[in-house]
């Protein structure tokens, strides 16, 4: 069971350092939603297309072209608040935010400031030594993207690729209740998770479909505690924000080397500017890219070609009614239902095509044997072989066959490994398999102690030994599995050594 009781956090404090410092962090996450068009186009947002290729009039600000809300993407931005149990605003609206990159083709971003589509929610996050705590959410806000400049495709100048500005995105803010690197990508992990299973966000961080923006600063023991009394953000230090990070190992190692630069800053008398900066992996540092803007540098101001956005409540049951099993309480019910250890559990509900995958394997079979075929045989072959549950050449009526056969008596432990790796690269009906070539399990008392009185009697010097030491059994039973192709049942071969070395 979770520790919840870590819902007062033990800080992260920063080793080296002359004082005691404590980190606080927050996060601003952009999901891209998924949905086959644009936020305010029909244009498609299909990853990996020629570069312009998906641009509508609107998103490359043709003159007298005007945006259309497109109702599935709001219908996202819903679900996912649910998803987080979040307030869903029935009244939101679209503001300008005013900014000039040559990927922006506007000149402006249409995003939510003053009226966002959901507010607070919360995220369990857990931590490796079984601990829990909340991560506060204070919106999710919807927004066009940008497009992208491509710099290294020639070398006296630039590109841009539209085909991204438009894509909605969920821009999810976290309070500042996040105290570590570790955390920080728990967190992130937790979050797209839940995404993954709401079918929001596909959260694939190497295609740009996630990013973070993640605020940094360092503080003195206590002071945080006072932040959580007062909501007074005085008291934890000015805070750096490192921009577009897409890695969680990244997220971890730039937490810890800004969190260090600043406090460097601090100790020998300096102060901390509030900036955006970036994250250089291979130098491993962090370096400035501009001074951190506040809201009223974008000059935000409602969009005039978008009326307020209006929804009702009952188009929002509607949206909760249909909602998924989510990670916790799926983690909950495998440990329940099925009798799995918290790890296990954990394991198979990462990713919802794992647990969708398991649940067929395990229905109506031993849960516990399900888990560790499902964990160790085949999550350990298709790691092996770098393919995903959903390549996998064994379906969940294949290995359920072989539990089965397992359970039956019918085969041993050590001919269905055998057969697993048939059906992995042969593929066919595993009890089939084992009736064509004699694989199954020999139950014959009989034929089975006429095997071990064989090799006790061929080994006179050993049963003396095992006598002496019981735990030398184990060598007869393995001579036995050995002269039956290891086709005898494991189980009456230990009852039937045991016996004949007690006579």
């Amino acid at each position: 069971m979770l520790d919840l009781s870590y819902d007062a956090p033990t800080p992260k404090t920063i080793a080296g350092a002359k004082d005691d410092w404590e980190l606080v962090i927050g996060m601003e996450v952009h999901a891209q939603v998924s949905s086959n068009a644009k936020l305010f186009s029909g244009a498609s947002t299909k990853f990996g297309a020629e570069p312009n290729s998906h641009v509508a009039f609107v998103d490359s600000a043709m003159p007298g072209m005007l945006p259309v809300i497109n109702e599935f993407c709001i219908e996202q931005a819903v679900r996912t608040g649910l998803g987080l149990k979040a307030e869903i605003n029935l009244k939101s609206a679209f503001d300008r935010k005013n900014y000039f990159y040559p990927d922006l083709p506007q000149g402006y971003q249409i995003s939510q400031l003053y009226h966002p589509i959901v507010g607070e929610g919360e995220v369990l996050v857990e931590m490796g030594d079984g601990t829990a705590r909340n991560v506060r959410v204070e919106r999710i806000h919807l927004e066009q993207d940008a497009g992208k400049s491509i710099h290294d495709m020639d070398p006296n100048m630039s590109f841009v690729d539209l085909n991204r500005t438009g894509v909605a995105l969920m821009e999810i803010v976290s309070r500042p209740d996040i105290r570590g690197p570790e955390e920080a990508a728990a967190y992130l992990g937790k979050l797209r998770q839940i995404l993954r299973y709401l079918g929001t966000c596909d959260g694939n961080m190497q295609n740009g479909s996630m990013r973070a923006d993640v605020n940094v600063s360092v503080c003195r023991p206590g002071q945080y505690e006072k932040y959580q009394a007062t909501q007074d953000f005085g008291h934890l230090g000015t805070r750096c924000e490192i921009k577009n990070m897409n890695s969680m190992r990244f997220i971890q190692m730039a937490i810890d080397v800004e969190a260090r630069r600043q406090i460097a800053i601090l100790e020998d008398g300096g102060e901390i500017v509030q900036e955006t900066r970036l994250y250089d992996a291979d130098k491993n540092e962090t370096r400035s890219m501009r001074s951190k803007e506040e809201a009223h540098d974008y000059r935000y101001f409602p969009d005039p070609d978008l009326l307020p956005l209006e929804i009702e409540q009952g188009w929002v049951d509607d949206i909760g009614a249909t909602l998924p099993e989510l990670p916790d309480a799926k983690k909950a019910r495998f440990i329940n239902d099925f009798k799995l250890s918290d790890y296990d559990a954990s394991v198979l509900t990462a990713e919802v095509e794992n647990a969708n995958y398991f649940e067929a394997v395990a229905k109506g079979r031993d849960g516990k044997m399900s888990a560790n075929w499902v964990i160790n045989e085949l999550f350990g072959r298709l790691k092996k072989d770098e393919k995903t549950i959903t390549d996998s050449p064994v379906n969940p009526t294949q290995l359920g066959g072989i539990i089965e056969l397992i359970s039956s008596d019918a085969i041993s432990g050590k001919i269905a490994k055998d057969l697993f790796e048939i059906v992995y690269t042969e593929g066919g009906d595993p009890a089939e398999i084992v009736e064509a070539r004699g694989m199954k399990q020999v139950t014959d008392t009989g034929a089975i102690e006429a095997a071990v009185d064989q090799i006790i009697a061929d080994n006179p010097a050993q049963v003396e030994k095992a006598k002496q030491n019981p735990k030398l059994a184990g060598w007869f039973v393995g001579q036995v599995m050995k002269a039956t192709g290891g086709k005898a049942n494991p189980k009456a071969v230990n009852e039937l050594v045991a016996k004949k070395l007690a006579d």
